[in-house]
């Protein structure tokens, strides 16, 4: 079973690919995933994150969803080891999908991929930080060069929202999907109660 999966922003199609990736990837999630957006806000290249969560928010206002990381309360790769810790003791066994940016090979920006393992915030700084999630969706907004700090500020904001558009709307239709199913799931369930008694 594939357990990556990558779509092109220009992909009409990426959004519903998202959600067609993360439902193949997470199927059978008992609980509702947090998601987790990591980056600032003080550089174009690594708002990917905090966009992205800015946008969730507005998309699932008023469902029961957690959202970490926004424009008005980033979280950075600094802080995500405190996040980490967090999260799994306010939310014991809620899988977690960690959204970031990266850099990658010049033919791969542009990419959106969707896989069954964490990120490792800042390794396109170079540094060496933990792997955090159970399900990453990264952007690809630059190449990989021994001069990323640049790079990162150089990045096309056009790319970095287009890419956060794609992402907050297939994972917001995938957690709507899953609320959606628990929600049928209970009604099911407590009608099958009200028969049998």
């Amino acid at each position: 079973m594939t357990s990556e999966y990558s779509f092109n922003l220009y992909n009409s199609l990426a959004p519903s690919g998202t959600v067609i990736a993360l439902k193949k990837i997470m199927p059978t999630a008992v609980q509702t995933p947090v998601i987790l957006c990591i980056g600032s806000d003080l550089s174009v290249g690594d708002s990917l994150g905090p966009i992205t969560g800015t946008r969730l928010k507005d998309k699932l206002r008023g469902l029961n969803c957690y959202i970490y990381g926004t424009l008005s309360k980033p979280i950075t790769a600094h802080e995500v080891k405190y996040m980490n810790e967090f999260i799994h003791s306010s939310h014991p066994g809620a899988p977690i999908i960690a959204i970031d940016a990266a850099v990658g090979a010049a033919g791969d920006i542009g990419l959106i991929k969707i896989a069954r393992h964490g990120v490792k915030p800042g390794s396109g700084a170079n540094k060496k930080l933990a792997r955090v999630g159970d399900v990453s969706v990264i952007g690809i907004i630059a190449e990989k060069s021994v001069f990323n700090f640049s790079i990162l500020s150089a990045t096309r904001l056009n790319i970095v929202y287009r890419m956060a558009d794609i992402i907050s709307e297939g994972v917001a239709t995938y957690i709507m999907d899953q609320l959606r199913t628990a929600e049928q799931s209970s009604i099911f369930s407590d009608l099958r109660d009200i028969s049998e008694g």
